[in-house]
């Protein structure tokens, strides 16, 4: 009897979350619900933004715009990478062997993942340098010298997790859907403090002091527009409203940017520290942790690009460009229903 339950157990697919696995359909439905869901709003989420940044040229003149396309692009590559473990766990035809498909997968979204939080790691010194030097940004801050750390952005990244394919260590647990890396491939703590210290370490402290720095500098102006308010208010004698600093405004966002960004990380790379230092694995611990972090690729398009007004003029004119495409086309297809209804103008932006 126990070797029919072995075979019985055989038989099922394998699932890192086992609660989620239903005999009727024969796949790991509660896995694939969520890495599908994810994709989904990942590729649509960075598809639009890359849309919106090619049809409105003037997003080009900001110096971020450059780390917002890496950054969408690498997101949006991410995206495309996940319907990879989607197709396997919905049992479609894997066109090389597991092992190698489930390393090629865990390198690509780990260097893709790299490039988005080093940009982001970017983006803030960007910012620093642009409040800290507003004088100089310009000769500092060029369009050559952008492009020249882009690209190094995406060989460094790939350099890093490179060894993973001379044994090395596993980089991730990207792949962990693939049987072959959950059981077989395991984890370096040499390779895992390898990449903590090149990566993870330096971007956080980066991210940490330049927002750190800007919000300080950010209260210091708040401050000072305040007191030569209250002067001039004292020496007209006239009592006016307050208005609220735009670089206090902007540190906000950077705050609640960076919060976002340590809540979906932090837990990834604790879980990725203490399974490489204790050899102890938990499957579910891995899949929540990954996919939480893997969902950060839609949050980066959404707080970074949403966050920005002129990327919101852009993406309004680009809604009112669509909708007049679409107004012209009824037109043409049903000219006098639309005479006889009047003009369309729900369009206007």
């Amino acid at each position: 009897m126990n070797s029919t339950l072995d075979g019985n157990q055989s038989n099922h697919p394998f699932c890192l979350l086992a609660f989620g696995y239903l005999e009727t359909v024969d796949f790991c439905l509660l896995e694939v619900l969520i890495i599908v869901f994810l994709t989904v709003l990942i590729i649509s989420g960075n598809i639009i933004v890359i849309f919106v940044f090619h049809c409105a040229p003037l997003l080009n003149h900001h110096t971020t715009s450059y780390f917002i396309q890496t950054m969408a692009y690498a997101d949006l590559l991410v995206g495309v990478s996940c319907l990879v473990p989607s197709l396997s766990l919905l049992h479609y035809p894997l066109p090389v062997e597991e092992s190698l498909t489930c390393q090629v997968f865990g390198f690509i979204v780990s260097v893709l993942k790299s490039v988005s939080m080093t940009s982001l790691a970017c983006i803030s010194i960007d910012r620093y340098i642009a409040i800290t030097k507003p004088l100089t940004y310009n000769t500092l801050v060029t369009p050559w010298r952008l492009r020249l750390c882009i690209f190094l952005i995406w060989l460094y990244s790939i350099l890093v997790f490179l060894p993973s394919f001379f044994h090395w260590g596993k980089p991730g647990y990207h792949g962990d859907v693939f049987q072959w890396c959950a059981e077989s491939w395991r984890t370096d703590p040499y390779f895992t403090l390898f990449i903590v210290m090149m990566l993870y370490a330096p971007a956080a402290l980066i991210v940490c002091f330049t927002y750190f720095n800007i919000f300080r500098i950010c209260q210091q102006h708040t401050k000072e527009i305040s007191e030569r308010q209250a002067r001039f208010s004292s020496q007209s004698g006239e009592t006016g409203e307050m208005q609220a600093c735009p670089d206090k405004r902007y540190a906000m966002v950077l705050f609640r940017i960076t919060s976002v960004f340590y809540i979906l990380w932090l837990p990834y790379i604790v879980y990725f520290l203490l399974e490489s230092s204790t050899g102890h694995s938990n499957r579910f611990a891995s899949f929540l942790t990954t996919w939480l972090a893997i969902s950060n690729s839609f949050c980066n398009c959404v707080i970074y690009s949403l966050s920005n007004s002129v990327f919101q003029r852009g993406l309004k004119r680009l809604s009112g460009a669509m909708c007049t495409s679409c107004a012209s086309q009824v037109i043409a297809k049903d000219p006098y229903t639309v005479r006889s209804k009047g003009p369309l103008n729900g369009c206007h932006v």
